[in-house]
C-alpha cells in the first residue's frame, strides 16, 4: 500500500477496496515503525488523524468525491495547525500551540485530506542540510549516514521512505527543489504569492513560498490543485484563477523549446550529476523538444545577493520572539533586558543566530545602501535575465543541485559550502518564478535532479513537462533499499 501515489490511493478509496482509516493505520504504522531511524517527523497525529480518517469515510459512503478525500499527508512544521504543536524545528517555539490554521493547512482540510503530522525542518527554514533542527537531523532514507537536504528534508525524506504519499513543503532558496533531488522524489516550488503564506512562519517574506513534496508529478498536480488559492489574509497571495493542473498534463511537448543554461554546468558540478541532468536534456529531445544554449548572465551574483537580502529580511520577522507573549522564555529573568537576551540566546540555535546579526548589520545605519539596496539591484538584473530568457524558450532546465547527497558534518563547519548548495536554486527565488525537481538518475547510488525553471504562473506547463518525463522514465519509481525491505 506504501507504494501507491496520491492518484492511486485516491481511485481505490472511490472503489472502496480500502476505507480512509485503513489507509491512514497503515501509514501511522509505518511511519511509528520506521521514523525512529530517519527522524522526519516531529510530531505524529494519531489520534486526530484517524478521527479525519472517520470523517472522510463517512463523507465516501456518501457518495462524495474529492482527488484527495481521504488521503493521508504531512504538513511540514512550518505550517500553522490548530491545536497542534508548530515548533518550526526551532527550541524557540517548542511549546507553541496555534489557535488557528495556516490558509494551506485549511485547504487541505477542505479538499478532505488527513493529515497524518508534522515534518522536521531546519530551524526556521534556515539550512540547506536540514542539520540545524532542535529536534536532531534527519537522515536520508537512501543513505542513513547522508543529509536529506533542507530545509525541508523531513518533508522529503517521509516521501521517500513511503512513509506519506504527499507533503507539504516551503522554498526560500531552494528548500523544496534542494532535498526533493536529494531524496529522489519530485519537488514543485509555485511562482510567489501563488500560494497563501498566511498562517506560515516567516523567514524571509519576499522569497518564501510554499509548495508540493511527492513522488509523481501526477501527484504534484493533484496537491496543488488545493493548495493554490486567493487568499485575502495575505496581502502578496496574487489573484489569479486556479486552474486544473491536471487537466494539461497529457499534452504533448513536441516543438517546444528548452533553454540550458551555460552557467549551470560550470565548475562545482560533479560529473555523476552532469552525466545525468545532460542525459535527461536527451531525452526531452528524443520526445519532440527543442534544446536551445542560453545564458543568464547574473547567476554568479545570486548566493551573495541572497545572502544578505534573506538575512535582512530575517533580523526583521524573527525580532518577534522575544519571550514575551509565546514561545520560548527564560528561567527567572531578573528584568525585562535580561529576559529578551537570554530568551532569544537560549530559543535560537548558532545558525539562526548568525543569518539574525548578518541580517541586522546588512540593515544597519551606514551599510544599508552598500549592502541591501545593491543586492535588490542586483536581484532586479537577475530577474531581467529570466524575462529575457523567456523570450526564447518555454523552460529552462539545469541541475537542482552540485552533487548528490554529501555525509553529515562535510559542510556544517563552513557556511560558505553549504550556502553553495543551493547555487542553481536561489535565483528562481530571486525573480519568484516557478521551479521544479524531478528524479534523472543516480550518482553514487544516491539521487540526482534535473530542474525545470519556467515563467511565472506556469506551473501548469512545468507539470506537463514533468509528467511527460516521467511516462518515458521510471527514476520516479526508484525507492531506497529501506523501503524495498518492508515492500508488501
Amino acid at each position: 500500500m506504501h507504494n501507491l501515489t496520491i492518484a492511486e490511493i485516491s481511485k481505490k478509496l472511490q472503489d472502496k477496496e480500502f476505507s480512509s482509516t485503513e489507509i491512514t493505520q497503515y501509514f501511522l504504522d509505518r511511519i511509528n515503525n520506521l521514523d525512529k531511524t530517519l527522524n522526519s517527523f516531529i510530531t505524529i497525529n494519531d489520534e486526530a488523524a484517524l478521527a479525519q480518517a472517520a470523517a472522510a469515510d463517512q463523507k465516501l459512503a456518501a457518495g462524495e468525491t474529492g482527488a484527495l478525500l481521504g488521503v493521508p499527508i504531512a504538513h511540514k512544521d512550518i505550517f500553522c495547525t490548530n491545536g497542534i504543536r508548530t515548533s518550526c524545528g526551532s527550541k524557540m517555539l517548542d511549546n507553541f500551540v496555534p489557535p488557528y490554521d495556516a490558509t494551506v493547512v485549511e485547504n487541505f482540510a477542505n479538499a478532505g485530506a488527513v493529515s497524518l503530522g508534522k515534518t522536521n525542518m531546519d530551524e526556521f527554514a534556515m539550512g540547506s542540510s536540514n542539520e540545524t533542527s532542535y529536534y536532531g537531523p534527519v537522515k536520508n532514507p537512501w543513505d542513513t549516514n547522508c543529509v536529506p537536504g533542507g530545509s525541508s528534508g523531513g518533508s522529503a525524506a517521509c516521501i521517500a521512505a513511503r512513509l506519506a504519499p504527499g507533503a507539504t513543503a516551503t522554498d526560500t532558496g531552494g528548500s523544496i527543489r534542494q532535498p526533493a533531488s536529494l531524496c529522489g522524489i519530485t519537488g514543485l516550488k509555485p511562482t510567489y504569492g501563488r500560494v497563501s503564506r498566511w498562517g506560515m512562519i516567516a523567514f524571509a517574506s519576499s522569497l518564501d513560498q510554499g509548495g508540493t513534496m511527492t513522488r509523481t508529478a501526477e501527484d504534484s498536480a493533484i496537491m496543488l490543485n488545493a493548495m493554490a488559492s486567493f487568499d485575502a489574509k495575505d496581502s502578496t497571495c496574487i489573484d489569479e484563477p486556479v486552474p486544473d493542473y491536471t487537466a494539461t498534463l497529457a499534452n504533448s511537448i513536441a516543438g517546444k523549446t528548452i533553454g540550458v543554461p551555460k552557467e549551470y554546468f560550470g565548475e562545482g558540478l560533479s560529473s555523476g550529476t552532469q552525466q545525468a541532468v545532460e542525459a535527461a536534456i536527451k531525452q526531452y529531445e528524443s520526445m519532440g523538444a527543442k534544446v536551445k544554449s542560453i545564458s543568464l548572465p547574473h547567476t554568479h551574483l545570486a548566493v551573495p545577493a541572497y545572502y544578505v537580502i534573506a538575512p535582512a529580511e530575517c533580523s526583521a520577522n524573527l525580532s518577534r520572539f522575544d519571550g514575551v507573549r509565546y514561545g520560548h522564555r527564560c528561567a527567572d529573568p531578573k528584568d525585562l533586558e535580561d529576559m529578551y537576551k537570554r530568551s532569544r540566546g537560549e530559543g535560537f540555535g548558532n545558525e539562526v543566530k548568525r543569518r539574525i546579526l548578518v541580517g541586522t548589520y546588512a540593515l544597519s545605519a551606514g551599510y544599508y545602501d552598500a549592502y541591501y539596496r545593491k543586492a535588490m539591484r542586483v536581484r532586479r538584473l537577475i530577474k531581467q535575465d529570466f524575462i529575457d530568457a523567456f523570450k526564447e524558450v518555454d523552460v529552462i532546465m539545469g541541475p537542482t543541485s552540485p552533487s548528490p547527497a554529501f555525509e553529515f558534518g562535510a559542510k556544517s563547519s563552513d557556511p560558505v559550502a553549504m550556502y553553495l548548495e543551493d547555487i542553481y536554486t536561489i535565483a528562481t527565488n530571486l525573480a519568484g518564478l516557478p521551479g521544479m525537481s524531478i528524479p534523472c538518475g543516480l550518482a553514487d547510488n544516491k539521487p540526482v535532479g534535473l530542474q525545470l525553471i519556467g515563467n511565472v504562473f506556469s506551473e501548469a506547463a512545468l507539470l506537463n513537462f514533468a509528467h511527460q518525463y516521467q511516462l518515458e522514465t521510471n527514476f520516479h519509481t526508484l525507492a531506497p533499499a529501506m523501503v524495498n525491505g518492508e515492500a508488501n
